[in-house]
């Protein structure tokens, strides 16, 4: 590869990787916004978005357009916030990308009050000159009414949605965390 090449590589990848912090925010405002335009235009069509819990799993576009339709129509203003943002783009494949996520949230679902913390395990696909989201896996480390938030994190069950209780997704999933519990938390 000769240096030019090398060169118009590199910016590629600070060019998508600015592209797809972009992306990241544009969903955050079109969830605000309640915009379905706007927010179904970031996936792919054939993307998926999940949830470990269950609670939020849909495949294809028209699927994830139907479960933000649900969620928003039970749900008032929101306030929605990402923090850090990785991304790697594939070394092999420049239209190709993932990234982690950290964001937090207000919402209001059945005129509750809520705040949540979470992080998105996302896959980033370039179309057309375009970074759109291909997958989107949704984590919680809490989703409670604003009244419990106080001690939220003192307990495992820190996930209320629909009305329904759900053990956090993380941390105490990942592998870093249950080692260090091994090594160091002994009960």
């Amino acid at each position: 590869m000769t240096e030019t090449a090398q060169i118009l590589a590199r910016l590629d990848r600070l060019e998508s990787k600015e592209a797809i912090r972009e992306l990241v925010t544009a969903y955050a405002l079109a969830c605000d916004q309640q915009d379905m335009d706007w927010l179904m235009s970031l996936f792919t069509e054939d993307a998926e978005f999940g949830s470990p819990n269950g609670t939020m799993v849909s495949v294809g576009r028209d699927a994830i357009t139907d479960m933000f339709i649900e969620t928003f129509k039970i749900r008032g203003p929101a306030y929605h916030w990402t923090h850090d943002v990785t991304v790697t783009v594939d070394p092999n494949d420049p239209n190709r990308a993932t990234g982690l996520v950290y964001s937090h949230a207000e919402t209001s679902p059945n005129a509750v009050h809520s705040i949540s913390a979470m992080r998105y395990e996302d896959v980033y696909r370039r179309e057309n000159d375009k970074w759109r989201f291909a997958k989107r896996m949704i984590s919680f480390l809490y989703y409670v009414p604003m009244a419990e938030y106080d001690g939220v994190l003192t307990r495992k069950d820190r996930v209320l949605m629909n009305g329904e209780r759900f053990d956090a997704d993380y941390p105490e999933s990942l592998a870093a965390w249950q080692r260090f519990d091994g090594e160091h938390r002994k009960a």
